[in-house]
């Protein structure tokens, strides 16, 4: 079986065993501002204003530090808003890449201009580009701000100008399925593989502005078809196979073993669905936090503290769905995730699932 985006976004299974033995971390993810020039109806974050007192350049670069320090190997740049607003991107990616540390930023592209291409380029940062349609109206919608659509495929366009993507500077798309896109979620998905571009496209979390648009949300049965649908493309004309499961379309999300969230205010939490404050980065060490918290350990050890149901899971020990859906849909990061069309029964029996692998 190939997981290729295992193997892409992902670590070892060795690299996380050691991290867990060594109580550290393997990636850091960092929201730097709240700031946005969109406001996607789907947001998290319920994007849109800078928060008071959010982390300065120097707090920054000290948190890299320490996740450097704790093993990290990568730095995810979510922004929170759109990290490209930051005012010191520059800065705090040319510390990063000055420490030895892979990087990827995730970026609604609409700020990219040559020059901040060729930057991303030379400094071999992984972007990942949020793209959910290729219709105009349907693009615009989804971001809540006409005009989106063109920015985002001339930043798109900009970066492919720029050399991207090639074996050292890897480019993705991520989009959200739902209702607006499901008609062309396999399009997409073709169109990104053809173009050497890895596609990351996953389940929506019903959290942030996306409660106020209960709309956009696929059906169990439907979210379901889609991946089967991807997962069936993958394997017929790019050779690549992987079992489809959420909450991404061909990845298994282990970030708890190894990751966590420093939000921008300086809020150390588990991921961005699971966000509960286990400490600030302004008043203690990263080290100390994570080693401190009940919930970091607890996630930690999530294949032996999950919910039955996913325990009885043929994927048990392997994939544990998605913690941010999980809290947010019931207010435990422990209870099965309530998207999975792969839960046991109530009677511990193996998931009623058919599909091969």
């Amino acid at each position: 079986m190939s997981h290729e985006l295992d193997s892409e976004l992902g670590f070892s299974q060795a690299e996380i065993a050691a991290c867990l033995a060594r109580q550290g971390l393997l990636s850091l993810e960092l929201e730097f501002t709240r700031a946005c020039n969109l406001r996607c109806t789907y947001c998290y974050s319920s994007a849109g204003e800078a928060l008071k007192h959010e982390l300065s350049l120097d707090e920054l670069r000290t948190v890299v530090e320490q996740a450097r320090d704790l093993g990290a190997r990568r730095i995810v740049l979510l922004g929170g808003g759109e990290p490209l607003l930051f005012p010191f991107v520059r800065e705090i990616i040319e510390h990063i890449d000055a420490l030895g540390l892979s990087q990827a930023v995730f970026t609604n592209a609409i700020c990219l201009d040559e020059a901040l291409c060729r930057f991303l380029f030379e400094h071999r940062v992984t972007v990942a580009v949020k793209q959910n349609s290729f219709v105009p109206a349907v693009q615009d919608a989804l971001a809540g701000v006409r005009g989106a659509y063109a920015g985002i495929q001339r930043g798109l366009r900009r970066l492919m100008e720029a050399g991207y993507p090639d074996e050292d500077h890897r480019l993705c798309v991520q989009s959200v399925i739902c209702r607006p896109n499901r008609g062309e979620v396999a399009a997409m998905w073709i169109w990104a593989r053809e173009q050497g571009i890895t596609p990351y496209f996953e389940a929506l979390t019903d959290q942030g502005r996306a409660r106020e648009h209960p709309d956009l949300a696929l059906s169990e049965a439907d979210l379901r078809q889609v991946f089967h649908e991807l997962a069936e493309i993958d394997r017929r004309r790019f050779g690549i196979v992987w079992s489809p499961r959420p909450p991404i379309a061909g990845f298994t999300c282990k970030r708890h073993l190894y990751s966590c969230l420093v939000n921008s205010q300086g809020d150390v939490q588990p991921c961005t669905g699971v966000d509960i404050p286990v400490g600030n980065v302004r008043e203690t060490p990263l080290a100390a936090i994570l080693r401190g918290s009940r919930v970091i350990r607890d996630l930690r050890d999530i294949y032996r503290r999950i919910d039955p149901a996913c325990r009885a899971c043929r994927f048990a020990g392997t994939c544990y769905g998605c913690r941010g859906n999980a809290y947010q849909a019931t207010g435990d990061y422990l209870a099965a995730d309530p998207g999975c069309w792969l839960r046991a029964t109530a009677a511990g029996e193996p998931c009623a699932w058919s599909g091969g692998e």
